[in-house]
This record gives structure tokens, C-alpha cells and sequence, in this order.
């Protein structure tokens, strides 16, 4: 069952800490009202700017807030309401009854002739100058690592560009060769089907436009949103340039204000991926918007949005939904996972956008304020190129005992730290665990029994990342195309059907069982490596892809027989 806390739209009501001024002296209270054209505004959230302490508006707009002992001199306030671009900052000493903080409305419309902000400083002069004008480390690198530092370091700031995506929609490998379009058979009923890559001819790996010549298809609204908000089903990625060229940029996802999904199931609905299942909020002329995770980012025409700090900001571009086929389910791994219980889950900004420790959002000399580290999300996202994230994503043991038979080796991957199937997305991914056994005169031991790891692992020389026919597992979900049995197949875009899911979902185990011949004597050492593949090895070298391996996890011990 679904919870309904995960299917309901509109903006959460901002979850902070308030503070009651009831028992505090009376010296330390402010009280006063939030106010907009037409008069009182209830429920709004007033808070000493950059602190914890708030306070909401009774019906008449009245507050009192008291501030906490230790402060003294004039502090700032801030106040929001649902509806409002965040007002303020108003100062005011303990004590004052008067105050009053003027809130103005901002539109509840969209405007699709918007043109986006870029994220970098702007070569030129003048007022737009890009988030990097106050986002980013001043000239040398100097001052604290800010938000546009960490988006520059992040996958999403390269969705439009990535090498991987990019021969894959084109049908060329990273040196600008092309394969050759796709083939067609006519059938009996006059359909014309697909034809596996002919063997006699250069290939460099499937491509969209192969397979499309005639249709740039609906990846870019994910990988290039600002252009596929206006052509959602058919942007060139190749051809964008300049804001749309920046991927998944700082103004992209502030202008989100909301997500639809599908009320029975949670989900975003299949025919609608990324922007179509996004609302904007994008001003007309003469005006800026921006929503973000804090209620008291002032001045400016800023309002607060639970829904940046929410799983569901992230649904649109992590569930995919190819020719009924589920793709990518990054979102409803975690929907159906503990992780999504509203009590005792993460989110998934939780692990993928932390705190990193950083006490400015925007650079000093151009108004940012020193804020607790802890109300700062870093916008580095790891993801799954990080070496730290994954390294803490399962956990690995070995167990081994000599038996009459030979030597028996138990293996345990757990997900123990991942809030979705490991690995998750892309099902080009997929983790290898090589397990190997070696005598005292570190001979290898051969496999008796057991499952070895299949021909797309690589067959040849493990040195060379090669692992087909060793003791081992996979953990993958890996598809097959219909028309053609490819398998397995990174051509998603085409009807496929799911052939093995052995991926770890979260809390997920798996134990794999080996029985190694054992030497004459002497010890026997077993190793246990766990890795991560962004690709099959077969598509990698195909496409010249430099992807190395990233070791997750190893686990080795040794055993003395018994003689």
C-alpha cells in the first residue's frame, strides 16, 4: 500500500522549529504583525533570520516572538506564507509591539516565454550575470566552497554533455564513427522489424537515431530539460548550446513548484517523463522567482517549497517507462522501500544532498549570511560515479572451512546502507563479485561448484577486466530486446522485456555459496571483490568508453587445513 503523504501535491507546510513566547520575559518578546495589500495574513511563519526560532501569525497576522537570551542589539525578521515571495528582512530590538512585515503575492501562473538563467558568470556585463555572480567561489578559488562549486563537480551539471549519453543517442563511439542504421525485415503481415547489427559491417554500438533517424525522442526531457520544456518529445541534445546546454541547472529546479503523479499509484504517470510532469513557476518580465528549502531568504522575490527537500522532486527523471517496460524505478525502489516512511526513512536529499559543513549558501560580499551548516545542502549530489557513496552502499562478508569435498566458501552482500536497489537506474549498471581461491603457493584453486560469472562479463584476461567463467555473481537487471534477442542490450528505447533482476533492493541480502578444490596442503587464501560496472564490457569497448571499474567492497581471510 502506498502511503497517501507520498501521492498529495501542493507545498508542505514549513517544518522548522517555533518557539513560544509564553513564560519568556517580556522584555525579550517582539511582537507584531505580517501584513499584504489587503490586510492580516494568518498562519504565516515568522522567524529571526538564519536561526531556528519562529513563530506563525494567529488570525488577526499577529506574532510574539521572543528572542533567546544572549542576543542583544536589533535582530532581523523574516516572514512566509503560502502564496508569498518571503518578506523581510524587517529589524527590530526585544521589546518592540509594533512591528509590522509586509508580504506581496507572487503569480500563480507559468510563463513558457521565460528564458533561463544560466548557472555560470555571463562573458558580458550588466545585471543577468548568472547564479555564479553570487553562488560561486570568488576569482582564484577564495572563500568557502558554495553551491554552484559543488553543482559544477555534479552529474547533473553534465547531463547534456555526458560522452555516454550522447553515442548512445547518435550511434557513434567517443571517436566520431557511426554505425550503420538499423536494418529491417518485412513480415508475412507487412511489419517491418528490426534486424540485429549485421556482423560483416563496422558497428560502434546501438544509437537512438539509428533506430530513429527521423525523431530526437524524449531523452532530453530529462538530460537537456530547459530546451524540452518547450519540446519535451523532440529535442536534438546535439544541438543545444548555451543555458540549455548546462543540464539540470540551478534555475531549472528552482522554478519547480510542483510534481504530478499518479494518485493511485505514486508514481509518475508513464507517458509524461521529466519536465511534463513538472510545474513551473517562471515570471513574466520584469520580475524573478525562486523557490528554494528555507522560508526567510531575504530580500528578493524568493518563497519557500517543501517540496525541494522532498523524494518526490526527484520522481520525474528517476522512473522511466519504456514500451511498458519499467527502465529506471530509482524512485520506486525507494516508494516501496522503509526508507519512504514519513516517521523513520530518509529522503532521498538525505543521502544525496547532506550537509557538508558549509556556513554560506551565497558568497559574503554579496549579501550571504552565515547559516547553521546543518540548514545547508551540499549540491554536489553524489551519485554513482562517487567513490565514497559507493563505497558505503552494502556491506560484504566471506566465510570459509575446509570440508571433505574441498574448500567451502560463503559469501553475504547485504544493502544495508542504500535506499533503493543497488544498482539502481541506468540498467547498464551492474555489480560484479569475483570470488577466488589460491593455494600457499598462491596457485589458484579451481571451482567445483558453484555459479561463475557469464560471457558479458568480459571473456579474456581478468588482469584486463575480464571476469567471464570465474567464480562469482552478478547483480543486474539486465534486458532483452524483443524483435531482435539482443541481450544484453543498452537499446531501452526499443521494446524489451526484463530477462533477470538479481539486483539488491534495500535491506536486501544475497548469500552466494562455492566449493574450491583443495590443494595437496598448505594454507588456502580467498578473496572476495565486489565491483561496480557503469557498463557491459562488450558496450564499453564498442564505444571506447573509458569507465574503469570502482571497487565497492573486498573481504579476504585464509583457512589452515586440517591435516
Amino acid at each position: 500500500m502506498i502511503l497517501s503523504v507520498f501521492v498529495s501535491v501542493g507545498i508542505v507546510f514549513c517544518p522548522q522549529f517555533q518557539v513560544s513566547a509564553k513564560g519568556a520575559d517580556p522584555d525579550r518578546i517582539i511582537g507584531g504583525s505580517v501584513r499584504d495589500d489587503e490586510g492580516a495574513v494568518s498562519g504565516a511563519v515568522v522567524r529571526i533570520q538564519t536561526m531556528e526560532y519562529s513563530a506563525v501569525t494567529g488570525s488577526g497576522g499577529e506574532f510574539e516572538l521572543a528572542v533567546p537570551e544572549g542576543y542583544s542589539g536589533p535582530v532581523k525578521l523574516t516572514a512566509w506564507a503560502k502564496g508569498y515571495f518571503i518578506g523581510g528582512p524587517v529589524e527590530a530590538l526585544p521589546g518592540e509591539k509594533d512591528v509590522t512585515i509586509s508580504l506581496h503575492q507572487h503569480s500563480h501562473l507559468d510563463n513558457p516565454e521565460y528564458e533561463w538563467l544560466s548557472s555560470l558568470r555571463s562573458a558580458g556585463s550588466g545585471e543577468n550575470q548568472g547564479c555564479s555572480e553570487c553562488h560561486l567561489r570568488g576569482e582564484g578559488g577564495s572563500g568557502p566552497v558554495l553551491p554552484v562549486d559543488e553543482w559544477l563537480e555534479d552529474a547533473h551539471s553534465q547531463s547534456a554533455v555526458n560522452p555516454r549519453f550522447l553515442t548512445l543517442h547518435t550511434g557513434k563511439d567517443m571517436s566520431g564513427r557511426r554505425s550503420p542504421s538499423t536494418r529491417y525485415r518485412r513480415t508475412k503481415d507487412d511489419r517491418m522489424l528490426p534486424l540485429p547489427p549485421d556482423p560483416e559491417e563496422p558497428y560502434y554500438g546501438p544509437g537512438y537515431r539509428l533506430d530513429n533517424p527521423d525523431h530526437t525522442g524524449e531523452c532530453g526531457a530529462c538530460h537537456v530539460p530547459a530546451a524540452a520544456t518547450r519540446a519535451p518529445f523532440n529535442t536534438d541534445p546535439v544541438t543545444v548550446q548555451g543555458v540549455e546546454a548546462e543540464g539540470v541547472s540551478c534555475d531549472f529546479c528552482h522554478k519547480i513548484w510542483d510534481v504530478r503523479l499518479d494518485p493511485v499509484t505514486g508514481l509518475p504517470f508513464p507517458d509524461k517523463p521529466g519536465v511534463l510532469s513538472y510545474e513551473f513557476r517562471r515570471p513574466f518580465e520584469g520580475h524573478q522567482f525562486f523557490a528554494g528549502p528555507m522560508d526567510d531568504i531575504a530580500p528578493g522575490e524568493d518563497t519557500y517549497s517543501g517540496l525541494q527537500e522532498s523524494s518526490r522532486f526527484c520522481a520525474p527523471c528517476h522512473y522511466g517507462v519504456f514500451w511498458d517496460t519499467v527502465v529506471y524505478d530509482s524512485f520506486g525502489e525507494w516508494l516501496r522501500s522503509p526508507y519512504s516512511d514519513e516517521e523513520t526513512g530518509k529522503t532521498c536529499q538525505d543521502c544525496h544532498m547532506p550537509s557538508s559543513g558549509a556556513e554560506f549558501f551565497a558568497r559574503p560580499e554579496k549579501g550571504g549570511l552565515k547559516r547553521d551548516p546543518k540548514t545547508i545542502a551540499s549540491h554536489r549530489m553524489p551519485g554513482a560515479r562517487d567513490l565514497g557513496l559507493l563505497e558505503n552502499a552494502v556491506s560484504l562478508s566471506l566465510e570459509a572451512e575446509q570440508s571433505p569435498e574441498g574448500i567451502r566458501v560463503k559469501t553475504k552482500v547485504v544493502n544495508d546502507r542504500t535506499g533503493h536497489h543497488v544498482p539502481t537506474d541506468a540498467p547498464l549498471r551492474h555489480l560484479i563479485l569475483v570470488v577466488r581461491a589460491y593455494g600457499g603457493d598462491d596457485s589458484e584453486l579451481s571451482l567445483k561448484e558453484g555459479p561463475v560469472l557469464p560471457e558479458w562479463c568480459g571473456p579474456g584476461d581478468p588482469a584486463d577486466g575480464c571476469y567471464a567463467g570465474l567464480a562469482g555473481k552478478v547483480f543486474v537487471k539486465l534486458l532483452e530486446e524483443i524483435w531482435t534477442g539482443v541481450a544484453p542490450t543498452a537499446a531501452y528505447w526499443n521494446p524489451t522485456r526484463v530477462v533477470m533482476d538479481t539486483r539488491l533492493g534495500a535491506f536486501e541480502s544475497d548469500v552466494g555459496e562455492f566449493l574450491f578444490t583443495a590443494p595437496d596442503s598448505g594454507d588456502v587464501r580467498i578473496e572476495a571483490v565486489l565491483l561496480y560496472r557503469r557498463a557491459y564490457k562488450k558496450l564499453m569497448d564498442l564505444k571506447g568508453w573509458n569507465e574503469p571499474d570502482i571497487v565497492m567492497e573486498t573481504a579476504e581471510l585464509s583457512i589452515s587445513q586440517k591435516r
